[in-house]
């Protein structure tokens, strides 16, 4: 885990270096996803000081930082309750955001606790309204929808997503299925939300000389430009500007926002329209 978290920190100096003003890593990247490793559940307790030197070091390098996601140990849900949280942290070393992931992949459903009803919250940043999303929550298009409706304009999405992840029966189809999965999902959620979304997944070696199963493809997604700063297979690091009147422009072209927000649209008995928030209240799955 210290060797991780040093690899992370060397690749947020770099950045913070080179001007970049917000740093994403990857799902689990301080102990990996293995649920059944005997040392895996003391990792998780381990890990959750983690943040404070997160926090420590977006302060000293005046950078916002989406540290991945880190496994916490709950407190009070009993022994076996982890929860897979991602934080916004502010250039000051703030905790702006918060999001405990609420679409567990099917593996996950053994060792997690989701967030199940709880409402997804866009919060404020110097960089504009954000939200957080982990991993299999980009197959939710509801999910993108109620962080919009709350005014969310970047959505940050930290994953480990293999393209191994399915069956054998599934890979034999397309051993690229999976690759196609992700992009096809972050295109349309970028032009249908008008909004960025910064995918941030692990990457890595080959193994044992076989082409690698990880999918990687790290990238900002947009409307209009479709993905950029796309990354392969490998483990590396994009830098990319984001331009946000490209969100401007989209939503001139598709007033996805506009619509939603007006009386009678078509979907809002999908929202609680009773709760204030920063662009006509926050939402809540009714279906």
């Amino acid at each position: 885990m210290r060797d991780n978290y040093a690899r992370a920190e060397a690749c947020i100096r770099d950045g913070a270096a080179k001007g970049c003003v917000l740093a994403v890593l990857p799902e689990y990247h301080l102990t990996s996803w293995v649920p059944d490793s005997p040392g895996f559940r003391s990792a998780c307790a381990e890990s959750a000081p983690y943040l404070k030197k997160y926090q420590a070091l977006a302060r000293e390098l005046s950078i916002c930082i989406v540290p991945g996601t880190i496994i916490e140990v709950a407190q009070g849900d009993g022994e076996d309750a982890l929860h897979n949280m991602a934080y916004f942290i502010s250039s000051d070393g703030a905790v702006l955001g918060q999001y405990q992931k609420k679409n567990l992949w099917i593996a996950e459903r053994h060792h997690l606790v989701s967030s199940a009803h709880e409402p997804h919250k866009a919060f404020d940043t110097p960089l504009g309204r954000m939200g957080l999303l982990i991993c299999w929550d980009l197959a939710f298009p509801e999910a993108f929808r109620e962080l919009i409706y709350d005014g969310a304009q970047i959505i940050c999405i930290p994953t480990i997503w293999s393209l191994k992840d399915v069956s054998d029966e599934g890979y034999a189809l397309n051993r690229d299925g999976e690759a196609l999965f992700l992009q096809g999902s972050l295109t349309s959620r970028a032009f249908e939300n008008t909004c960025a979304v910064v995918f941030v997944n692990a990457g890595g070696p080959s193994e044992r000389g076989e082409e690698t199963s990880f999918a990687g493809m790290s990238q900002l997604a947009m409307p209009h430009l479709g993905p950029v700063g796309k990354l392969g297979r490998a483990e590396g690091m994009s830098t990319v500007e984001l331009d946000m009147d490209v969100l401007r422009i989209a939503e001139d072209n598709y007033k996805v926002r506009e619509d939603m927000k007006k009386e009678g649209w078509h979907y809002a008995f999908t929202q609680d329209r009773s709760q204030g928030g920063e662009n006509g209240g926050g939402s809540d799955s009714k279906l």
